[in-house]
């Protein structure tokens, strides 16, 4: 498509001249202006970490979330048997090609410019893993069983050690950068990263919060001792998958809002467990442990935030859902215990309230750690049509951006896994060709109205990832550019220029457009700029009709 690039002044003229525009910057109050890009894909960054970290610089990313899983750097992991005089505070005790490809992604986001999130993470070595695993139990399952929060702690210690900042690895000259950033386990409420979730008659009574409790408050020591603290650093907890069922069993899902409410020692009326229920839970039998409850587990009342992974996967990100047979669905009624996006005020209301039982005063902030729409094809069976799912991201971008507290929008998957594997959230398909999502990620644009009246302000808002490491590189803020197409087939005019003067890369202004047609963004990296791309990128389009 062969773009018209007008210069400022001509530009303006056909602002006033052949569109009647009007514009207004003005970032709403509510608005997270500064919320973060994460993204995650773990097999691309271990297989290719220099490679990856350029493409993820490329599309703006600020943070890489990468699970340090406890099993691929433990020692005989397979075994049962702990090894014998082995050190597990102590790095140098860990095979060095264990730790490799996480000091490779550390390295490379170094290079890059790109911060870190370890998600210090199951499944444990089977040597740290309780008894009582049902026959035929294998695989990550194994090793979800019960995992030992002693173990973890040590292991937390050795990782905290190894990511100080002043930790020279056997051969190095160098020390290792610091990791800042942390959080505790990976979707703790669901039986693959810790199990059994219920025990007792029918598996009823939660079992999994009291577990990641003990790994909670285990690494948190940890983390402090070796000088990550939430004065210098962040650390997070939680990581909950948004949704579950009513009857958990031993592997499934737990509905995230009752295993927070267990976490916390508080039923579901916000009154703290007593007698029989709370005991099965691990809880405060006694007023003095329930007086004691908040400095035994600082970390519910005292770390950086709360982590969620609000997908919906296949429906649009405005719409709660809810379990209809063994299918999410959306519309009435919906559940008061997922944790999807549009249920993240909900989220917050439960955790200021489970704060608050305990006469604390947090207020969370939630970061979206885990984020994406499954796409059909590649997937055979599940998900939306990639159009729509590029839509989808920027217009659950948007949602995010305004909400003040949360902290985050994030992206899981770059390039989807080849066949069989599904859960299809990537950028890219299996062979590495774009899906619309991928510049629809680097460069977001969402229209909340797209009919209005003839000239009604339009807000137009979208983001310019790139735009914040083109700054650092050239000391120069950057331009977006907002074009219109009159009707389907006209050319594409330059309206209006945007300097991109947000942090985060974001752009948020209201435009009275007279005619119909198309709106987009256009932006050109930085030329000769050698730590970026080249070329012009371009958004999504976004047909708009005047009433």
């Amino acid at each position: 498509m062969i773009t018209r690039k007008l210069p400022l002044a001509m530009g303006l003229l056909a602002l006033a001249a052949v569109l009647g525009v009007a514009a207004l910057r003005a970032v709403p109050a509510t608005a997270s202006v500064t919320q973060e890009s994460i993204f995650q894909d773990d097999n691309q960054l271990k297989l290719n970490p220099t490679g990856t970290m350029q493409t993820l610089r490329d599309l703006g990313v600020q943070r890489v979330r990468v699970n340090l899983t406890w099993s691929t750097v433990a020692p005989a992991a397979t075994s049962t048997r702990r090894p014998k005089g082995f050190d597990a505070t102590n790095p140098a005790a860990y095979a060095a090609s264990a730790w490799a490809p996480y000091d490779a992604i550390v390295r490379a986001g170094v290079a890059y410019g790109v911060a870190i999130d370890f998600t210090i993470d199951g499944p444990a070595p089977l040597w740290a893993t309780g008894a009582g695993v049902p026959r035929g139990t294998s695989g990550d399952f194994r090793g979800a069983w019960e995992p030992s929060a002693k173990e973890f702690g040590y292991f937390v210690r050795a990782v905290g050690t190894r990511y100080s900042g002043s930790y020279e690895p056997r051969g190095s000259r160098t020390a290792l950068a610091r990791v800042n950033f942390w959080s505790i386990w990976n979707e703790p409420n669901y039986g693959y990263d810790i199990a059994p979730q219920g025990i007792g008659p029918g598996q009823s009574i939660p079992n999994s919060p009291h577990v990641y409790r003990n790994l909670l408050d285990a690494a948190w020591s940890s983390l402090q001792a070796t000088g990550h603290s939430t004065r210098t650093d962040r650390i997070l907890f939680g990581e909950v998958t948004p949704h579950g069922v009513s009857s958990w069993g031993v592997f499934s899902n737990m509905k995230p809002l009752i295993f927070l409410r267990s976490l916390y020692c508080v039923d579901s009326g916000d009154h703290e467990l007593s007698g029989s229920a709370a005991a099965a839970q691990g809880c405060p039998t006694t007023a003095s442990g329930s007086r004691s409850f908040r400095k035994d587990n600082p970390a519910l009342f005292s770390a950086s935030g709360f982590a969620d992974h609000p997908y919906e996967e296949a429906s649009p990100p405005n719409e709660p859902t809810h379990l209809c047979g063994n299918k999410l669905c959306v519309g009435a009624p919906t559940d008061p215990n997922f944790a999807d996006l549009p249920e993240i005020p909900h989220l917050e209301a439960t955790l200021d309230r489970l704060n608050s039982v305990y006469g604390s005063h947090t207020k969370f902030p939630v970061w979206s750690t885990e984020y994406g729409f499954r796409t059909k094809p590649p997937d055979p069976n599940e998900g939306v049509s990639q159009a729509d799912a590029a839509e989808y991201m920027n217009w659950a971008e948007y949602l995010s951006y305004r909400q003040s507290r949360l902290y985050s929008y994030s992206q899981y998957g770059l390039t989807d896994p080849p066949p069989p594997a599904s859960f299809d959230t990537g950028l890219e398909n299996p062979g590495g060709s774009h899906k619309p999502g991928f510049d629809a990620y680097r460069m977001p644009l969402f229209l909340p109205i797209t009919n209005p009246r003839a000239g009604q302000k339009v807000e137009i808002w979208g983001a310019v990832r790139p735009a914040g490491y083109a700054k650092a590189d050239t000391g120069q803020t950057q331009t977006a550019l907002i074009q219109f197409q009159s009707g389907s087939k006209g050319a594409w005019q330059t309206i209006d220029t945007v300097p991109v003067t947000n942090p985060r890369g974001y752009i948020d202004l209201h435009l009275a457009i007279a005619g119909s047609g198309a709106v987009r963004l256009a932006w050109s990296y930085p030329a000769g700029d050698q730590l970026l791309g080249s070329g012009t990128l371009y958004s999504r389009t976004v047909s708009v009709t005047v009433n």
